[in-house]
């Protein structure tokens, strides 16, 4: 399942001599892609940031036990994703946030100038997508926005390719709906 640049930056992080250079050829070549994900559930661009360097630290700490069956991109997002969901149930815990008070935090935010990327339309699909339970959320983001397949979000969630489908669907159609009473 590993690409031919997985492979390489894999053989390069496997030699001690040559570790750091891989861990950077790593970083280079799925920062960009780990952010984009994290920023899209956590929304504001610090926790994003923290959280990305979180991923890579874990990566780097963990790689050894990196077996190969999966793609180093389909590796770091199920780290990424565990990280971003354990940080957003730790923020709500930790501030006592209701769902609905969290929610309204994040779409405020959204709405202040320079903040998000993208025109209106844009903006109300973020809002909406912040109605949904983030598991939700994140199998929408996942294969809506980053555009991977069932089997892929399967190996980064853990979750079965049919409650997948499900979980999708629901998604769909909760989005649907708040764009609806806008």
């Amino acid at each position: 399942m590993m690409n031919t640049r997985d492979q390489e930056i894999l053989h390069l992080i496997q030699n001690p001599v040559s570790r750091d250079i891989g861990f950077r050829q790593l970083i280079q070549t799925y920062q960009k892609k780990v952010y984009h994900v994290i920023r899209r559930m956590v929304i504001l661009h610090e926790d994003a940031d923290d959280l990305t360097q979180n991923t890579f630290i874990k990566a780097f700490h963990h790689i050894d036990k990196f077996q190969g069956q999966s793609s180093l991109f389909t590796w770091l997002y199920r780290i990424a994703t565990n990280e971003t969901l354990s940080f957003l149930e730790k923020k709500k815990k930790r501030f006592f946030f209701s769902m609905d008070d969290y929610q309204e935090k994040l779409e405020s935010y959204l709405s202040q100038p320079g903040q998000m990327d993208g025109d209106e339309i844009q903006l109300k699909l973020q809002k909406a997508m912040l109605t949904l339970p983030e598991k939700q959320r994140l199998v929408f983001q996942l294969k809506n926005q980053e555009d991977l397949s069932y089997d892929q979000i399967a190996e980064i969630t853990g979750t079965s390719v049919g409650a997948l489908k499900a979980s999708f669907h629901l998604a769909v159609k909760k989005i649907e709906q708040s764009l609806l009473q806008e």
